[in-house]
């Protein structure tokens, strides 16, 4: 029997939905998209329904998010959150209730299709099983939503036959079982169980009395479009905001490896003490790393953060906040504002303004670069000399509540370094170290027990001593929970007494010397303060909760390693290299001071001959035009800064220039860097993976770009992704702007296969979507090549394992410095995770034809780990994905923009 419905002449889930679905046996559905409102109608009758409910939705998914089920997770957790499921609030919560209730329960059952499979599924229909055990069949318009069964103009056809029912069920079953066709992400059905409980908190003060930490953080744009925060991030996140508002505040050394996302830890434990408290926030980092601050706090966490750009403040907008001289930078109009420590290192008057303030939180990026200058191998116990950075930060460390540094590499090669970074965290800190007269405060006392050299008394006294200075809190080890218990100390008490032990049952000392060795292996200050975590760590260590790695392991492959993976430079490019070599040994002879500038040309050069040749013109020029992207962050230099005796160039030193040039002039021979980039994209088929190319300057990356777009791949959209007004999209030669944030949505959605980057703008980018990565040039920064490696092995690859191509010329300063390193290479790597900064050094001591130098500069790194401790690798699951409570966003964000 065949029915008509209209909604202009009946209410279609009162005539027919609602009437059909009670005490129905099963439901089969044909639906459009899945959304919040899905099943919001016949709510008593769909309670009655005896068997399953199954629905199968069209999706924004593509084919590449459900070739594999982890790329199907986050693809559905993006399009659900890029809805806005939270805006319909409170009054949705019912439905949203009955939803979470079916689909934890199994009685609804939900797959999606992606679009560019099937297309749009406009052709709506479903089998419902009655309570007799009879089915019928239904198509037309209605989708599976409240405004298309109460609201909208729909129709609708019912035909009970069995022609009817069989062809529905058939075309239903065919869509099911599609390969193509996933189950509904976990994420999102968790999701829709929060939104049900979903309260939100109407202000700071409000949110102050009962803080939780998830509240302002689970709705951020890290949450919402992006894949969410790793266990290990939230575990540290919460770590450091609950000792803030203990009694001691905060103070760590967050060492995770490159990668691991250090600045989202960071800035997220800023945002909640930013929130908790009614000081200001200051962060410092290097030049090169400011912005990229500022940017993922705004991009990630939606977060107000204003950056000091000398006479300014420059808030997340890009406006601008003038102000009168150095002492403006104490009107900063954020809570947080973000500082350049080439400032510091350069004595700036703005410095000292900054010792004039107290602070709720300062956080230093790329601590390591704090350091004493009288370092050596026998050196340790002498008084430290510091540098400027660490002269600084050991003022300003008294001036906060909490202190985080931030480094992948807290030892570069003397055990020492990390205790002066210790030392910064226990100023005017007696958790730490413990009172003036702590044994922990002795240099070399405390290197040698913490590093297993020197055993802890075995005395009781004189362990007591030890132990009670700091004492650990109660929450450490039952012992000394107990012993605090017993002396009657509170969490409030950093140190205990020195007549302290006289009090001390005889069953407490018997725990405390039982675990003498204990206590130095797991429990000193360094183990409670330093939180450093792997990625092996985190790829072998199973998650209670979900029986798998906390990081699903990622392996990298790497191409161009070995000797013949070096580009054999043309006789007329060679001896161009080799004019470039030689201008810089002249003017490195002549000058002393910046390693930068003396070896600015032979960086340029190693890039690509094109970048090298825009240089040596410039210099020509009096280094007019020496672009301010291209300076090195520790030493703050910029064009107007260099010095006279770079601009006035001798005789010999302008020869060699115009040589060079001349060189490049006779001959146009093509780039082999060019030539090995179309044989990885096109002959090994990279472009079909997806590819990012990484070069520090951004003339070689427009030199790269336009002849790709313009010969080997006038169809492909090449993407270029560099500073806000260089970004954009390149086709057939010709350069289209976009935003950054559009690049990063076309590389998603497939749209950009091919991005062009440089170091400068990809700091913080997630290019989980690409599985190759070549490295156009190798920074003399090693810590930049692992950042670059990051934007590809990261939380949401797809892939199991990424492929890493470096370029290097042979014979060039990259190559010879390969050449030195690689017989140590993986035992680097191996001890350090990366290889630590200082080996910059051995860069610029090859391209100055210091060969023995570098070689000292190498030898001096250890063989073994110079500073053997168990790092604090603790990592707890963190539930707040659950959290319902949710801050106003509008409320935090006019918090997070008042001013210092």
């Amino acid at each position: 029997m065949i029915n008509r419905f209209t909604s202009r002449l009946h209410k279609l889930d009162q005539t027919f939905l609602t009437e059909r679905l009670r005490g129905a046996l099963a439901y089969d559905r044909i639906a459009g998209y899945f959304s919040s409102s899905i099943l919001e109608v016949a709510g008593e009758a769909l309670e009655s329904v005896q068997g399953p409910i199954r629905v199968i939705c069209n999706s924004d998914l593509q084919v590449q998010d459900v070739e594999t089920a982890r790329a199907a997770q986050y693809g559905m957790r993006r399009e659900w959150c890029a809805s806005g499921p939270e805006k319909f609030g409170e009054p949705s919560q019912g439905r949203f209730q009955r939803l979470y209730r079916f689909l934890r329960d199994g009685k609804l059952q939900v797959k999606v299709l992606p679009n560019d499979k099937f297309g749009l599924i406009h052709g709506k229909a479903g089998v419902i099983t009655l309570g007799n055990g009879s089915k019928t069949a239904f198509l037309g318009s209605v989708n599976e939503t409240f405004q298309a069964w109460k609201l909208n103009y729909e129709i609708l056809w019912e035909d009970n036959s069995p022609e009817a029912v069989a062809w529905v069920q058939e075309e239903f079953d065919a869509l099911w079982q599609s390969p193509y066709a996933v189950k509904l992400a976990d994420f999102v059905i968790e999701d829709i169980g929060r939104l049900a409980r979903r309260t939100v908190v109407p202000s700071v003060e409000k949110w102050r009395q009962d803080p939780e930490p998830a509240a302002p953080v689970i709705e951020t744009p890290v949450y919402r479009q992006e894949y969410g925060l790793w266990e290990h991030q939230k575990y540290f996140v919460k770590l450091a905001f609950d000792a803030h508002r203990g009694p001691f505040g905060a103070r760590y050394l967050l060492a995770d490896m490159v990668g691991l996302g250090k600045t989202v830890q960071l800035a997220l434990v800023a945002m909640l003490m930013a929130l908790h408290g009614d000081g200001p926030i200051l962060v410092l980092a290097p030049k090169a790393l400011v912005w990229q601050w500022q940017d993922e706090m705004r991009n990630l966490l939606g977060m107000p953060a204003a950056v000091w750009a000398g006479k300014k403040w420059v808030d997340e907008y890009g406006i601008d906040h003038p102000v009168l001289g150095p002492e403006g930078v104490l009107k900063c109009p954020r809570r947080v504002g973000i500082v350049s420590t080439g400032l510091i290192t350069s004595v700036s008057e703005v410095a000292e303004y900054l010792l004039r303030n107290s602070y709720e939180c300062v956080i230093l990026d790329e601590a390591h670069r704090a350091r004493r200058k009288n370092l050596g191998p026998t050196r340790a116990g002498e008084r430290p000399d510091p540098n400027n950075l660490l002269a600084f930060m050991d003022k300003i460390a008294g001036l906060t509540r909490s202190l985080f540094l931030a480094t992948a590499t807290p030892v570069q090669i003397y055990p020492v370094e990390v205790w002066d970074l210790m030392t910064l965290l226990a100023k005017g800190n007696e958790f730490v170290f413990g009172n003036a007269w702590s044994q922990w405060r002795q240099t070399l006392p405390a290197m040698e027990a913490v590093m297993g050299r020197q055993s802890l008394p075995e005395d009781e006294r004189e362990l007591w001593h030890w132990v009670r200075n700091p004492l650990p809190p109660a929450s450490e080890h039952p012992n000394f929970s107990i012993v605090r218990q017993s002396l009657g100390l509170g969490e409030e008490a950093a140190v205990a007494p020195g007549s302290s032990f006289e009090n001390l049952m005889r069953p407490d000392k018997d725990r405390l010397t039982g675990m003498r060795q204990e206590f130095a292996q797991n429990h000193n200050p360094f183990i409670r303060h330093i939180v450093r975590r792997t990625r092996e760590f985190l790829e072998s260590t199973i998650d209670p909760g979900t029986h798998e790695p906390y990081l699903k392991p990622v392996k990298v492959e790497l191409f161009g390693e070995d000797e013949a993976g070096a580009l054999l430079l043309p006789a007329y490019l060679q001896d161009a290299y080799n004019r470039a070599e030689d201008f810089c040994r002249l003017l490195g002879s002549r000058i002393s001071g910046s390693g930068f500038l003396r070896t600015h040309l032979l960086r340029r050069v190693g890039s690509t001959i094109y970048a090298g040749r825009k240089t040596a013109d410039a210099i020509l020029q009096n280094w007019e035009v020496l672009p301010e992207t291209e300076v090195d962050e520790e030493e703050d230099v910029d064009a107007g800064a260099v010095a006279p005796q770079f601009r006035t160039l001798t005789q010999d030193e302008k020869g060699q220039l115009q040589s060079f040039i001349d060189a490049l002039d006779a001959n146009q021979e093509r780039d082999p860097k060019y030539q090995r980039v179309i044989e990885l994209l096109l002959t090994k088929r990279w472009l079909d993976q997806g590819c990012i190319i990484f070069s520090q300057w951004f003339d070689s990356i427009e030199w790269l770009a336009q002849h790709l777009s313009g010969e080997d791949l006038p169809g492909e959209r090449i993407g270029i992704y560099a500073g806000a007004q260089r970004s954009g999209v390149m086709i057939g030669g010709e350069f289209r702007s976009q935003s950054r944030e559009a690049l990063k949505k076309m590389v998603r959605t497939g749209e950009v296969r091919l991005l062009l980057g440089t170091d400068a703008a990809s700091e913080g980018l997630n290019l989980q979507r690409l599985g190759t990565l070549i490295n156009l040039d190798l920074p003399w920064n090693p810590t930049r090549l692992e950042q670059r490696k990051g934007r590809i092995q990261r939380i949401g690859q797809l892939r199991d394992t990424v492929f890493v191509y470096n370029m290097r010329y042979r014979g060039s300063v990259e190559d010879r410095v390969h050449q030195l390193l690689s017989a140590r290479l993986k035992e680097i790597f191996d001890l350090f995770g990366q290889i630590p900064d200082v080996l910059e050094d051995v860069w610029i001591q090859v391209a100055l034809g210091e060969i023995e130098e570098a070689r000292q500069t190498i030898d001096a790194l250890p063989r073994q780990h110079p500073f053997e401790i168990r790092y604090h690798q603790k990592i707890g699951k963190v539930n707040w994905e659950s959290c319902a409570q949710v801050l106003d966003a509008a409320e935090r964000r006019k918090f997070l923009s008042r001013g210092w």
